[in-house]
């Protein structure tokens, strides 16, 4: 009767603790894939060195993206929101194009989350050094490989892709890739 009762318990707090841990984590994870396509002559611009989809290669596609919190880690790219920058089509959130030295984003699938957070500012903090800029576009993390994405793959789920207004007032200048910084709304 002790081992039974000792069982029972066992497994009811086995049972909570999983429940409870998966609530509070929502992990994101992959919902597809899809398969890469060679740009043809011309496309993919590859300013601000951009990525270009390689054929047959696999890429790894999210609805979701990490939980926001009061300080979401994140990965910031760089990204031309001009006219002929490799940002490719006017921003989603208002059809237009916006100046290098302007701070603006664009944020990953999930985060962008329908344009809930469009012409909104968010805080990026990195190198002890915090700037304001406005979510203007999404950052696709559903698709890519195509003549809409400028045959770029697709997003990660943690991308705050930012002018290079951004990245000067972050300090960081010169030949920039990936910085890890934190976000969270204004």
């Amino acid at each position: 009767m002790k081992n039974l009762s000792l069982g029972a318990l066992l497994f009811v707090v086995l049972f909570l603790g999983t429940h409870f841990s998966e609530a509070r984590l929502q992990v994101c994870n992959p919902s597809g894939k899809i398969i890469g396509k060679k740009p043809p002559p011309g496309q993919c611009n590859q300013e601000n060195q951009s990525d270009c989809c390689k054929q047959g290669k696999s890429y790894t596609t999210y609805k979701c993206s990490p939980p926001v919190s009061g300080s979401t880690k994140a990965v910031l790219t760089i990204n031309s929101f001009e006219k002929g920058g490799d940002g490719g089509a006017p921003s989603e959130c208002d059809n237009k194009y916006h100046s290098d030295d302007t701070p603006v984003v664009a944020l990953s699938t999930g985060w962008y989350s329908g344009g809930s957070r469009c012409l909104k500012n968010i805080k990026i903090s990195a190198n002890g050094r915090t700037v304001t800029a406005m979510v203007v576009d999404e950052c696709d993390s559903t698709m890519g490989c195509d003549d809409d994405h400028d045959y770029q793959p697709p997003c990660d789920n943690n991308i705050v892709d930012a002018s290079k207004a951004v990245w000067k007032a972050l300090g960081v200048s010169g030949d920039v890739g990936e910085l890890d910084i934190t976000w969270s709304d204004a």
